[in-house]
């Protein structure tokens, strides 16, 4: 049985619902003999916040701006066993309490989802709705393996002892895609409930392509495999087939022969790849040691990698680099210096090189990075 429910209304300039919006709650809590208690986590400007204190409410007065600070806010004040919060902008109808505290018997965190339910005519901007929404719920199912309808959703129910694992640190629009991210990351049950979703009251203070950015970005931070890896693995392989190809011979494309020329740009995408690639491995580990994020593979690799073994790997490649060119040299020589024909080997030899000074350079800061993790 739920002893008690903190309901959170993030409140910036709401005077034309925040009324509606308690009575409501208090009705349903009433009608329901549901033990609940009412925040409002205020920044406003227009006298939102005077309108929740008349109506006796626990007002937090913060003026600070952002979705996640005021959210953030509220948590911490918030004594009951499960956490509701969803924004008081008359888009949502808080009569629909009692059906996400029956689903979260079953869950640890509960989506209303506007996809599921009934959108309303002028509730969301067609761009929202048809291009906006999917596109960024369907980028953090893939990132992230989710199987959600609507990711940003303001409408959620959570328990507090779950809430407390997510360690949710952002402070704008992009706080609903981190706890759906670190909510999947941690395990926890979550599910969504068919919700209706109805026009605001008042002006938007959203900001659809800053906003949108500001969720693909945290998506594209939290998952350095999209971002960094998989783009730097596939220009470092594209890279090494051109080189390794020329190296036999000429590239016939086109009706074209190309000979020499192309492996520079071959030498330049392996380098590039390689760097991102590890770009992406740093991103992985900050998340592992820094974050806390679990990672399994990153447990065993630091299990058994150490510098020694990262720098003996750094001066095999660029002493076999260093070997072809010293073949190249000795070939020039012998012809007393003349034209030099071994140009794609050469140019191979001396990718070899700074591949084997990133390698050095780069299992250095592996080493430095691994520190925490090994304390």
């Amino acid at each position: 049985m739920i002893k008690k429910v903190s309901i959170i209304l993030p409140c910036r300039n709401e005077k034309e619902s925040i009324e509606n919006t308690i009575r409501q709650i208090k009705q349903t809590l009433k009608k329901n003999n549901i033990n609940g208690e009412i925040i409002v986590s205020d920044s406003s400007k227009d006298g939102s916040d005077k309108i929740a204190t008349d109506l006796g409410v626990t007002v937090i007065k913060h003026d600070k701006q952002g979705y996640g600070i005021a959210l953030r806010e509220g948590f911490k004040i918030a004594n009951g066993e499960i956490i509701i919060f969803a924004d008081p902008d008359g888009t949502y109808d808080f009569s629909e309490i009692p059906r996400f505290l029956q689903a979260i018997k079953e869950a640890d965190l509960v989506i209303g989802s506007r996809f599921k339910g009934k959108i309303m005519r002028k509730a969301m901007p067609w761009s929202h709705r048809y291009i906006g929404n999917p596109m960024l719920t369907f980028l953090l199912n893939l990132f992230f393996k989710g199987r959600l309808s609507d990711a940003h959703s303001g409408f959620r129910a959570i328990r507090r002892n779950k809430l407390a694992q997510l360690r949710l640190k952002t402070t704008g629009m992009e706080f609903a895609s981190e706890m759906i991210i670190q909510a999947i990351k941690k395990n926890l049950k979550i599910k969504e409930i068919p919700i209706n979703y109805y026009p605001r009251a008042g002006s938007s203070k959203l900001r659809s392509f800053y906003d949108g950015w500001r969720h693909l970005r945290f998506m594209l931070l939290f998952s350095p495999t999209y971002l960094f890896m998989a783009p730097g693995l596939i220009l470092f392989v594209f890279g090494l087939f051109i080189e390794l190809r020329l190296l036999f011979g000429p590239i016939d494309l086109f009706g074209l022969s190309f000979y020499n020329h192309p492996i520079i740009i071959g030498s330049f995408l392996m380098l590039v790849g390689f760097q991102i690639m590890f770009t992406g491995f740093f991103a992985k580990i900050y998340l592992f040691t820094i974050l806390g994020e679990e990672n399994r593979a990153l447990e065993k690799f630091f299990k058994t990698f150490n510098l020694e073994k990262g720098l003996l790997l750094g001066a095999l490649v660029f002493l076999a680099g260093l070997i072809l060119d010293l073949a190249v040299l000795l070939k020039w020589t012998t012809s007393n210096f003349g034209e030099l024909s071994e140009i794609k080997l050469l140019v191979f030899a001396l990718t070899m090189n700074v591949l084997g000074v990133q390698l050095i350079f780069n299992s250095f800061y592996l080493s430095i990075l691994g520190i925490k993790k090994n304390e």
